[in-house]
């Protein structure tokens, strides 16, 4: 099981462009209530192809990404040339002690050790300073996505079902969470590139892989959706102002 989270963990880098055009961005309002008005440098932990960090960026504001996959950061490079991106990880954040304001993290904290990731958030913030994490997920309540996602279950557990965001814990405070429910244009090419840049499709033999998009094809031809609907899941945990 451990042998396959890694390999998993390490896929996205040769998905990177079907990651770009399959994922979905995430609405103002998850980084409004994520990211306080006056941060003024804030990290975008994991960040991938940069789709969080398109929503961080504002006047006066230094947005830093960390990603660990080269080829995350090559297409990074190429979406968003004038935001510094670094390899890193949850566990080796490449900052200084007291330098962050917020640190956000799409998608990704689910990846990491909590054990060695929440001191080294904790290391790399300024007393006061937020951590943010953050998922979108399909939204069940919508039929056809029901059935996309009993599709995929066929497959493979999704991987942030185990969010440890209850695994945080001191320094920082209680855990505070709000939802927000969106949905986001689509056509039938980027859903495909959506359902084949999960990291258990990308590592599927490749018969399976071609089985189980062949499957969603079918649904997408029946259903013809213009609009994938997403309820971001969002949360938020602070550190105390004075120091430690």
């Amino acid at each position: 099981m451990e042998q396959d989270r890694d390999r998993q963990a390490r896929s996205f880098g040769a998905a990177a462009d079907t990651y770009e055009r399959g994922r979905p961005g995430y609405p103002p309002e998850a980084v409004t209530w994520l990211v306080p008005w006056d941060a003024r440098t804030v990290v975008d932990l994991g960040a991938g192809t940069g789709k969080l960090t398109r929503a961080l960026r504002a006047p006066d504001r230094e947005v830093i990404a960390v990603e660990p996959s080269d080829g995350m950061r090559e297409q990074f490079a190429q979406v968003l040339p004038e935001v510094r991106v670094l390899a890193g990880s949850g566990e080796s954040i490449p900052l200084p002690d007291n330098s962050v304001d917020v640190l956000v993290c799409a998608q990704a904290w689910h990846w990491v050790d909590p054990a060695l990731a929440v001191p080294e958030a904790a290391r790399v913030l300024r007393p006061g300073g937020w951590l943010g994490l953050v998922w979108n997920v399909r939204d069940v309540s919508v039929p056809w996505v029901a059935e996309l996602e009993r599709i995929l279950r066929d497959y493979g557990p999704a991987t942030n079902e185990e969010r440890q965001d209850n695994q945080v814990g001191e320094p920082f405070g209680p855990v505070e969470r709000q939802d927000v429910r969106w949905r986001q244009p689509i056509t039938t090419a980027e859903a495909l590139d959506m359902v084949a840049s999960r990291s258990y499709v990308i590592t599927l033999p490749t018969a399976t892989r071609e089985e189980l998009l062949g499957r969603v094809r079918a649904l997408l031809a029946d259903r013809r959706p213009t609009e994938m609907p997403y309820v971001t899941e969002c949360y938020r945990m602070r550190l105390p102002l004075t120091d430690r």
